[in-house]
């Protein structure tokens, strides 16, 4: 479900909410009704979401990793210097025991 279209569903629950509070049928059972069919749909788009996202995400990582095989990956590494044993040992920023 898009967010196009669970606008759409608010905005037509909004609709019947109104039109049953005009008529006077407007009754917690109508609301949690709409609130839950409102809940419902919202979590079905969550997860669609969540599940396009991953596989996207999946997707883009399989890319790279072939890419990388063949040696025309675009991403640039950067390696940044290691620590020594001597870094841990000299203290805090780099200093000694003073």
């Amino acid at each position: 479900m898009r967010s196009e279209q669970l606008a759409d569903v608010v905005a037509a629950t909004v609709e019947v909410a109104a039109e049953s509070g005009q008529s006077g049928a407007f009754t917690d059972e109508v609301a949690k009704a709409l609130t839950s069919v409102v809940q419902k749909l919202a979590g079905k788009a969550v997860d669609a979401a969540e599940v396009r996202g991953f596989v996207s995400g999946w997707q883009e990582a399989v890319e790279v990793m072939q890419e990388k095989r063949t040696g025309t990956a675009g991403a640039q590494v950067y390696r940044m210097p290691s620590w020594g044993a001597g870094a841990l040992e000299s203290g805090p920023a780099g200093k000694g025991d003073e």
